[in-house]
């Protein structure tokens, strides 16, 4: 796998206060400030990609709940290339693709398992079933697709840290999602904030007819990056 930085040697997880969550964020516009418009292209390609799938008859959307974690890598990749100065690329988005085979189950089982939560929630608040094509899902009513968000957010937090420890430091399947689960139990309260801003976010960019999520993806993917970073207390460095 081509990354345009070398492995990343982290520390075990550490506790940090509630409010780091929005100092994520801070740091997650500070490197969205310094290329917008690719950022905003790479949430496109993501979004597009996903729909794409999605519109194939069949197979199209369990396609994209495999397909699409790999392509959502590129926003983690570009944000930590960019905190050690290599320049944002379009390109990132199929690095992933050239991941171990380990690395790469371990992306799309976290990605699944956030699904799931997002499938159960989506059968539970709307009756819908979410692997089916989208006349089926159109008519979910705004309290059901803000569940469904929440549910998804929340889901992600055990899982949040894999994509980087199996991409950035070259880590096993296993530890993986061991060294991420303990970097949830240490953090709750910083990452239940940080799923509570992300949700605001994406019912936002819903609200804008989807388009804001072009912005929207990118900004929570540098935030998961400098959450990461802050947790496993990683060093910038070339």
């Amino acid at each position: 796998m081509d990354l345009p930085f070398s492995t990343i040697v982290v520390a075990a997880p550490r506790a940090v206060q509630a409010g780091h969550a929005f100092a994520w964020y801070e740091d997650a516009m500070r490197l969205f400030k310094l290329a917008p418009v690719t950022w905003c292209l790479l949430g496109l390609v993501t979004l597009a990609t996903d729909f794409g799938l999605q519109l194939v008859p069949g197979i199209g959307v369990a396609a994209s709940k495999v397909i699409v974690p790999l392509v959502e890598c590129g926003m983690l990749i570009g944000a930590g290339a960019l905190d050690r100065g290599q320049p944002l690329s379009v390109r990132y988005t199929v690095t992933a693709f050239g991941a171990r085979p380990g690395a790469v189950a371990a992306i799309v089982i976290g990605a699944l398992a956030i699904f799931a939560a997002e499938a159960l929630a989506a059968y539970y608040f709307g009756g819908a079933n979410l692997l089916a094509p989208d006349p089926e899902t159109g008519d979910l009513s705004s309290a059901a697709v803000t569940g469904i968000v929440i549910a998804g957010a929340l889901a992600s937090l055990p899982v949040a840290f894999v994509p980087f420890a199996v991409l950035f430091s070259d880590a096993s399947f296993a530890d993986a999602f061991g060294s991420s689960a303990r970097a949830f139990a240490l953090n709750l309260m910083p990452l239940l904030l940080f799923a509570a801003i992300a949700v605001v976010l994406v019912v936002l960019g819903l609200l804008l007819l989807g388009v804001g999520l072009i912005a929207v993806f990118p900004l929570l993917s540098a935030a998961s990056y400098a959450a990461w970073k802050d947790i496993f207390a990683v060093g910038v460095g070339p």
